[in-house]
Order: C-alpha cells, then sequence, then structure tokens
C-alpha cells in the first residue's frame, strides 16, 4: 500500500488579508502580508512535485465537511456565524483569525480533506496520509476561531471516524511549536481519544499547554502537555519522543495515530523559537511509524498545521513525505549544514529537566 496524498487548489485560495505579519495594523505598523499565507503550502506542494515524490504518492481528494459533521464538535451558532460572514466580505472568527468571502467553503474543504486521509487510512486504500489542508485547525473551539484556526479539522475528523468507522482509541501527536488547545478542548473528557502536545513553553495560547491540564472526568489522563523551552532543538525533540510520547502510545494502544504536522518548531520559523530542521522531522516520523507498526497496523495520518518560514517549510515537509513513502528524492535541503553549525541542538540539562518533569506528570 502506498501513502495518501491530500491537496486543493482551494486552500491556496484562502484569504487572511493583510496586517503587520500576525498582528492588527496599528498607525505605527505598517501593513504586511499575513504570515498565514498560502506560500509555505503551496510550497511544499510544489517541491514534492519538482523532487520527483508526487507520483508515488496515492492522490486523496478532499471533500467538504457538511455542517452537521462540523456540529460533532463546533457549536451550532459558530457554524452560522462564519457561513453567514464568508458570504459577504468575511471577518474574523476570533482571536486575531481573520478570513475572507468564501472562507466557509474552503475551511469546510480542509476538515473534509482531513477526513478523506482518516477514511483513506481506515479504509485500507493507503497505508497512511499527509492531509495538506489549510486553514489550519488545532487551535480552532467549539464556539470561535483562535490563531488563523476557523475549525477543528482534526477533532471533526476524529468524530467522523468514531461516528462511521466506529473508532474506539485515537491518538494525536502535536508537533506544531503553539499548543494544540482546540483539539485538547475536543477530546478533554473523552478517553477515547489520547492527546498529546509538544510545544514550545508559553508561546500561544498563553494561557493553555500546562504540565497540570491532564483531561478531566472520564478523559482524565488522557491528555498530555509536554511545553518545552525556548530554544530547543533535535535532541530535546527526540529525548522527549523516547520518555515521554512513546511511552504514552504504548501504554494507550490506539488504533489510529494522528499528527498535527506543523513546522514552526524550524530553527527558520518567524512565530517560533526552536531549533529544529528537516532531520528532526524525518526522525520524528521514524519514530512515531515505528509505533503506527507496532500497534495499529501502520495506520497514521498526518493533518498539516503551522509553519511559517516560505523558504524553509517545504524541506521539512518533502522530509516527512519521503520518510511515509519509502521514497528518497534527490533533493537535499540547502538549509541544512548552516542549521547544524548553530549550537545547541544536542539536548541541554534544562531541557532534559523540563522534560523529565513531563515524564514524572505523566
Amino acid at each position: 500500500m502506498t501513502t495518501g496524498f491530500v491537496w486543493s487548489e482551494w486552500y491556496a485560495w484562502h484569504e487572511t488579508g493583510s496586517g503587520a505579519g500576525a498582528e492588527r495594523i496599528s498607525r505605527y505598523a505598517e501593513p504586511y502580508p499575513h504570515v498565514e499565507s498560502p506560500d509555505t503550502k503551496r510550497r511544499i506542494r510544489g517541491l514534492i512535485e519538482t523532487s520527483g515524490l508526487l507520483p508515488e504518492l496515492t492522490q486523496i481528494a478532499p471533500r467538504a465537511a457538511t455542517a452537521v459533521e462540523l456540529a460533532r464538535f463546533h457549536a451550532v451558532e459558530y457554524i452560522e456565524r462564519i457561513q453567514t460572514l464568508s458570504a459577504g466580505d468575511g471577518g474574523d472568527a476570533g482571536d486575531g483569525t481573520p478570513f475572507g468571502h468564501g472562507a466557509y467553503e474552503i475551511a469546510c474543504l480542509a476538515a473534509g480533506g482531513t477526513m478523506a486521509a482518516v477514511d483513506a487510512v481506515l479504509t485500507g486504500q493507503v497505508r497512511n496520509a499527509y492531509a495538506l489542508v489549510r486553514p489550519p485547525g488545532h487551535h480552532a473551539e467549539a464556539s470561535t476561531g483562535r490563531g488563523f484556526c476557523l475549525f477543528g479539522n482534526i477533532v471533526v475528523a476524529l468524530k467522523h471516524a468514531q461516528a462511521v468507522h466506529g473508532l474506539q482509541r485515537a491518538a494525536v501527536i502535536d508537533w506544531d511549536v503553539h499548543h494544540g488547545n482546540g483539539t485538547q478542548a475536543g477530546f478533554y473528557t473523552d478517553p477515547s481519544v489520547l492527546t498529546i502536545s509538544l510545544h514550545q513553553d508559553g508561546l500561544y495560547p498563553y494561557d493553555s499547554g500546562a504540565l497540570t491540564e491532564l483531561g478531566a472526568g472520564a478523559g482524565a489522563g488522557t491528555n498530555l502537555n509536554i511545553p518545552l523551552p525556548a530554544g530547543s532543538g533535535h535532541g530535546a525533540y527526540l529525548s522527549a519522543f523516547e520518555r515521554v510520547v512513546l511511552p504514552a502510545l504504548q501504554a494507550y494502544g490506539p488504533e489510529l495515530i494522528v499528527v498535527a504536522s506543523g513546522f514552526d518548531a524550524s530553527a527558520m520559523d518567524p512565530l517560533g523559537q526552536m531549533m529544529c530542521h528537516s532531520d528532526t522531522y524525518r526522525a520524528l516520523t521514524q519514530m512515531v511509524m515505528a509505533a503506527a507498526d507496532e500497534l495499529c497496523g501502520g495506520k497514521l495520518v498526518m493533518s498539516h498545521e503551522g509553519g511559517y518560514s516560505p523558504v524553509y517549510v517545504p524541506y521539512c515537509g518533502l522530509a516527512v513525505l519521503e520518510t511515509m513513502s519509502g521514497v528518497r528524492t534527490p533533493v537535499e535541503d540547502p538549509y541544512l549544514g548552516g542549521i547544524l553549525l548553530r549550537p545547541g541542538q544536542e539536548l541541554q540539562p534544562h531541557q532534559a529537566a523540563a522534560i523529565a518533569r513531563a515524564v514524572r506528570n505523566g
């Protein structure tokens, strides 16, 4: 079986307008294109084609999630508000999440793209799949958008899998540099989904992602956060996986693993202060695939989230898809050598201490 790949040109048409990078324009903040732009995703798609990898992947057509499917997670009033604003000139979904005309339909296609990837893996059409969707989803909450996310793509897709495929146990690993607050909220009291987020401590959202957030009620103990210090790189991420993520997966025993795949923990990202590189994501993918092979017959879905360096994100995305498909292309990461020259890639004592706290807490 092959690796599935979801993409639609519509994803590049989602409009976030201009601001001052990621902030609203003020009198002394000169307008600049929004950081959540089509560039990073379109350039991933472009490199996958020019590298020669695209023909090795099984193309999976996305479909639009329906309002009923969105309502398994989102409040009906919120869905209707986004739909109404989208039919006009657009608006703000909440907490600095601007969108333009037609965003509702594209956001439905993003949620549906992740659903299509999950369907393809669970039905055996493909062994694993990458959904290169936009807008992202892991910050969206039931009644509001946050952090450039309109709808919770992964939450909606997993609730669909529970309803349609009878999925009993799933695990979500979020390696985006920001805390996956929306995915956490979607399953905080639900023991049927283990949620794990590795993120830069205190970055965004500022009020979530603490070690003490472990789930509640029936879901107590099925939510894990690994807040890592700014400056963490290859060594810290691999250690966190080895000491926290993989043991948690082993103990839980999922039938499906989903990764919230953001590349904003890279050393070149404008919104994070981490030190990861393409070989970090290659190694993390290898570890997740080995766990999926052992625990759930290789069933693995990745749904794209953040990553805001147009020049570097494509090499991280290609490294992941090469690993998932088992096809190594001739492409070499032209930035890797320079990143490796920066000190601090090895696990540092204060980073090891933060990971040890997560081990004790879990």
